[in-house]
């Protein structure tokens, strides 16, 4: 009996190691927002329904995880089997085949539902190659009771001239309020971001349709100047170091009257939990400045699988589970609805209970109202709201984000840094063969 009790132990445990030895386990990039920590959280849902994968999760500031991936997978290193990338990388690293197209995620994952503006920038020749963790555009954030105490009524759709009017009125040094809050941190991602589609709404462009530079005409003069400018007076201390979180985390604080970036952020600076003034927060357009386009940008987080993984299989069951629609009812009971990430299916906005969260409509009117095919004033070769949209700009944003952040540190003048961002430019379109 007692061999038999052994013989039965030994198989069991053997069965045990067999198990483990076939769990694959994946190596997932990712961006260290608010969203994504929250994914890691839950991910005991995932592993309890795959117990045969394991999961090994790599997380990383912004500018660093762009920079991660981006040599990973151009150098075919094979470091990570899921990669947390945006509608920037998607098509172009696609068109390279880098990238694997999502046709294995599943038969109830409902790729129509995804809304036509995320999808479409994280397809290449009608396949979709990421799937959205959250799409996101940009809008204004501020307090509305220091609005009310400056005397001020926001619009819906508000102008950068009563932008920075209010922000003046609303600074308040004394007692350490910033009127805005707005990215100053180097990247083509980060300060570029926001300039770029602030640029947008000046009648400014990054290239004509010869793909010459434009940074020595006089609409980035006033779109560079103009926010030097307004940061000075009523902005935050060392705002070239400030990014996303960082600018987060100053609003969250009660230091920031207004703050205009990610629709994504408004579940965080409405979170009781994590926000001193969440019950103090209205939501606006991003500015416009009467010329037809607005400062708002278009993005989603995706999750994509590197045509170099040997567990391709196991990648898209992840990439599944993380952007389905179960995953945005899983986060709605553990956390509420205000929590869910945004912006990605038509069916989340079409549901009465997220139609109560006060910032879902402004939302999603925001990521509406942008146009990556024509993101300008003036006609473009390039498609792309925030970012231009070809191989070269990632390494050329960030060389002129870290000009413009010098000039809002006042290492440089706005004059000399748009000069040099239109010389370093010239140079890299000519040498890319852009400029004939």
């Amino acid at each position: 009996m007692k061999r038999f009790a052994h013989a039965l132990l030994c198989a069991s445990a053997l069965s045990m190691l067999g198990t483990a030895a076939l769990a694959e386990t994946l190596t997932i990039a990712t961006v260290n927002n608010g969203d994504m920590i929250r994914m890691q959280g839950l991910t005991d849902d995932f592993t309890a329904k795959h117990p045969d994968i394991e999961l090994n999760w790599v997380t990383l500031e912004e500018n660093i995880l762009r920079e991660r991936v981006t040599t990973d997978i151009a150098t075919q290193g094979g470091q990570y089997d899921v990669m947390t990338i945006g509608t920037y990388e998607v098509p172009i690293w696609a068109k390279q085949g880098w990238l694997l197209p999502l046709d294995g995620l599943g038969d109830d994952y409902d790729v129509d539902d995804i809304i036509p503006a995320i999808a479409g920038g994280l397809s290449y020749e009608g396949k979709l190659y990421a799937a959205p963790f959250y799409g996101e555009s940009s809008f204004v954030m501020y307090r509305t009771d220091l609005m009310e105490k400056a005397g001020l009524t926001m619009p819906d759709a508000p102008t950068w001239d009563f932008i920075a009017d209010a922000a003046r009125k609303m600074t308040d040094r004394e007692n350490g309020i910033n009127g805005i809050c707005l990215r100053g941190k180097a990247g083509w991602g980060e300060n570029m971001a926001f300039l770029t589609a602030l640029s947008n709404a000046f009648g400014a462009r990054w290239f004509d349709m010869d793909w010459k530079p434009q940074f020595d005409q006089p609409a980035w003069k006033n779109t560079l100047q103009s926010y030097v400018d307004l940061m000075n007076e009523a902005g935050p201390t060392g705002a070239s170091s400030n990014g996303f979180n960082e600018n987060l985390a100053l609003f969250q604080q009660g230091k920031c009257g207004m703050w205009i970036d990610a629709t994504v952020a408004a579940s965080f600076v409405s979170n009781p939990a994590d926000s001193t003034v969440a019950d103090k927060v209205g939501y606006a357009l991003a500015p416009d400045t009467g010329l037809g386009k607005r400062g708002n940008w278009l993005w989603a987080w995706s999750l994509a699988v590197p045509a170099g993984t040997k567990k391709a299989e196991a990648a898209q069951t992840f990439v599944s589970w993380a952007t389905s629609k179960a995953y945005l009812e899983l986060v709605a009971s553990k956390e509420g609805w205000a929590n869910v990430p945004p912006g990605t299916r038509t069916s989340l906005y079409e549901n009465p209970e997220y139609a109560k969260v006060p910032f879902a409509k402004m939302t999603l009117d925001s990521i509406n109202a942008a146009d990556p095919n024509k993101p300008t004033v003036d006609e473009v070769p390039y498609v792309g709201v925030q970012f231009v949209a070809i191989p070269e700009f990632q390494g050329l944003g960030t060389t002129v984000g870290q000009l413009f952040s010098a000039a809002l540190a006042g290492q440089m003048s706005v004059d000399d840094a748009l000069a040099q961002a239109q010389s370093v430019a010239t140079r890299e379109m000519t040498r890319a063969g852009y400029i004939k």
